[in-house]
């Protein structure tokens, strides 16, 4: 029998399960962890099985084991997860046998049973390179249903059709499976799939557990649009996102734009957006931002999309595209569950993904001088907070690099250099954004708290955006004419 190399996995995660197996009848890695042996990739958990053992006297096994680290997460079936330290987790359980009991992903009844025959435990996974096990001691296979040789010819194919269907959820996994391992799709599989969207399977999923696998397609494919494509395929985008189906067959100017419509080049924005985000942020929120934000940025192009002219010429034109994709921007995080923040980030690309090219433009121009130019910068930062300026930056980047024009690749995000610069050496990623005075600094001049001292503060910041005041100092002088014994605004 062929076996696996454990080599790409963390050693205490093997250490565990080699562990366990050595004190029950029967051991085996399945699911996840198995199929990234395969691929050489590194995996934070591991799925282990047991067999010949019951749920409470596996409990002591584990609890013997692992003092203090096991959590029962559910006895009644056999399901323990012991935490390994540094986010590596075992999930030991026995096999479990379902039966339909009703409608949707939880009509079923789960028992636990430590007797069940190891091929029939692998059919109630959903694909075939899932449904491979190992032996955590000696690495040999067990691959019922052909699973390794599916992997090798980058097929995903379901396990058992007649299963797959009673967790709609298995589509959405199966879109980002395919896009995380570049994987295509089997005939069958995608027609039963497609078959589950057109009849409305998934549209009793909850916005958590969806939102759940969109994190995982965004966040762990090198190319995010492949799933996008499958989800457009199978009629997904069709039923469920009718924001992001109207991009597609929406007309761009072909000389900003020779990729095609604005599905084409999200497509290409989406990419580039999980290449940069990789590259420059270290947390899931921040990247989930940008991700997001790539994909909504465009979003107001189909309502405001027309032929136009610019110097006589016709032109396709989407003005005031950037207002108008705040709407449809909120109405696709409605529909998932993504939280404030990356909602947040989403609105800002959608209204200010332009923003850093256009005031470049204005000051190569001669439009701005560089203090106008730094003073514009500065607002932006304001207005787009509490998203960060590298989340929109970021954003910003990925529209100039997901284009069809020649040679974009190897041209620098001028603007963005340049934005990034102009932060630092003006230090406006700090005090540069904060109020210039409070209303601690008007009651030392003598004025007393209420209305007025707000409507002044405010005035003094709309006078600092308009260049008209720049410093604390300015600030105070322009104050200081008030005697604050009537409103100074009468």
């Amino acid at each position: 029998m062929p076996r696996i190399s454990f080599d790409s996995q963390e050693p205490r995660l093997l250490e565990a399960a080699q562990a366990v197996s050595r004190r029950v009848p029967k051991a085996r890695l399945v699911g996840g962890f198995v199929r990234d042996c395969l691929l050489g990739i590194s995996s934070k958990d591991a799925d282990l099985e047991t067999y010949g053992i019951g749920a409470d006297e596996l409990e002591t096994v584990l609890k013997a084991l692992f003092d203090g680290k096991v959590e029962t997460v559910g006895r009644s079936f056999g399901i323990f997860k012991v935490f390994l330290g540094d986010g590596f987790d075992l999930d030991v359980a026995i096999p479990r046998r379902e039966s339909k009991t009703g409608p949707g992903h939880k009509g079923f009844e789960v028992e636990g049973d430590p007797d069940l025959d190891p091929k029939e435990a692998a059919r109630r996974r959903d694909f075939t390179i899932n449904a491979i096990a190992a032996d955590p001691e000696t690495g040999e296979l067990f691959d019922p249903f052909g699973g390794v040789d599916d992997l090798k010819k980058k097929i995903l194919r379901v396990v058992d059709g007649a299963t797959f269907v009673d967790d709609p959820l298995r589509v959405y996994r199966g879109v980002q499976f395919a896009a995380r391992f570049g994987l295509r799709v089997d005939p069958a599989t995608l027609e039963l799939m497609r078959l589950m969207v057109a009849r409305g399977d998934l549209d009793e999923l909850s916005k958590e557990r969806v939102t759940d696998e969109w994190k995982k397609l965004l966040l762990k494919s090198p190319k995010p649009s492949l799933g996008l494509e499958l989800m457009r395929t199978l009629g997904l985008i069709r039923r469920s996102y009718p924001e992001l189906h109207a991009l597609i067959d929406t007309p761009q100017e072909p000389e900003w734009h020779p990729e095609g419509d604005v599905w084409i080049h999200t497509m290409m924005v989406v990419d580039e957006a999980a290449r940069i985000s990789r590259r420059e942020f270290a947390t899931d929120n921040e990247r989930l931002q940008v991700m997001m934000g790539a994909l909504c940025h465009d979003l107001g192009k189909p309502s405001t999309t027309a032929m136009g002219e610019k110097n006589g010429v016709p032109r396709i034109r989407s003005m005031g595209h950037e207002e108008a994709g705040i709407a449809p921007t909120e109405a696709l995080f409605d529909r998932l569950a993504f939280g404030e923040s990356i909602r947040h980030a989403a609105i800002v690309s959608a209204k200010d993904h332009l923003k850093p090219g256009m005031l470049w433009r204005q000051l190569e121009k001669g439009v701005l001088t560089e203090a106008a130019y730094a003073n514009a910068v500065r607002k932006l930062i304001k207005r787009a907070k509490p998203t960060s300026w590298r989340v929109l930056l970021a954003i910003s980047e990925s529209d100039h690099f997901g284009r069809g024009l020649p040679d974009v690749e190897r041209e620098p995000h001028a603007a963005g250099e340049l934005f990034a610069r102009t932060v630092i050496e003006h230090g406006l990623d700090g005090d540069g954004i904060k109020p210039l005075i409070h209303g601690r600094d008007l009651m030392a001049l003598g004025m007393e708290p209420g209305p007025l001292m707000g409507r002044l503060l405010r005035e003094i910041e709309r006078l600092r955006d308009e260049g008209k005041i720049k410093t604390k100092k300015d600030a105070l002088a322009y104050v200081s004419r008030f005697t604050f014994t009537s409103n100074p605004f009468e």
